[in-house]
């Protein structure tokens, strides 16, 4: 019997907060029950094992990341919105780099995933197109631009960044190459 007021989403968000602190490797079923306070038999209530456990978490990052840019993006065009969609995804992954992890996992047979990452790329495609890119244009400068951020992101949550200088001046730097190389694209 599942315990009183354990629910599906709690153990999502219970496995979510477990792997931005410790680390993706670090979660299993027994030490995500540990810290609910259950046995691991217990956790079968709510998932199917632990790759359905991550699934979940990825899912729930990708929906963090889509709200994010989404939010971001809103009524702003050209530079704004490329610099508030930046920022933005730069701050879901120094905020969750566990669920920011997972979500860069491919999951190309998984309808649910590649549904919700859409969400993520709809934004995406509204700053590209104020760029004037569209179709395969568009989709060369949203690999650029996540590679881009991707890279920035992993380099500052895996502290690559040893130089005492500002970070956030090179990412406005960044942002700033990104601006002018888009319309070269």
């Amino acid at each position: 019997m599942p315990r009183a007021g354990l629910t599906s989403e709690l153990v999502v968000a219970a496995a979510g907060d477990h792997v931005d602190r410790s680390g993706v490797e670090s979660l299993t079923l027994a030490s995500l029950a540990a810290e609910l306070g259950i046995k691991s038999p217990s956790l079968y209530n709510h998932v199917d094992g632990l790759e359905d456990l991550k699934r979940s978490v990825a899912l729930a990052g990708v929906d963090l990341l889509a709200e994010a840019c989404r939010d971001a993006t809103m009524g702003r065009t050209g530079k704004q919105a490329l610099a508030a969609l930046a920022k933005a995804y730069r701050q879901m992954a120094v905020d969750h780099p566990g669920m920011y992890a997972l979500t860069q996992v491919a999951r190309p047979d998984d309808e649910e995933f590649t549904a919700r990452g859409e969400r993520v790329l709809r934004p995406v495609n509204a700053v590209l197109a104020g760029y004037g890119l569209e179709g395969d244009a568009a989709v060369h400068a949203a690999r650029v631009l996540r590679a881009a951020l991707h890279g920035f992101a992993l380099l500052e949550t895996q502290s690559g960044f040893g130089i005492d200088l500002s970070i956030d001046e090179s990412f406005n730097r960044l942002i700033d190459i990104i601006d002018a190389g888009l319309p070269a694209i």
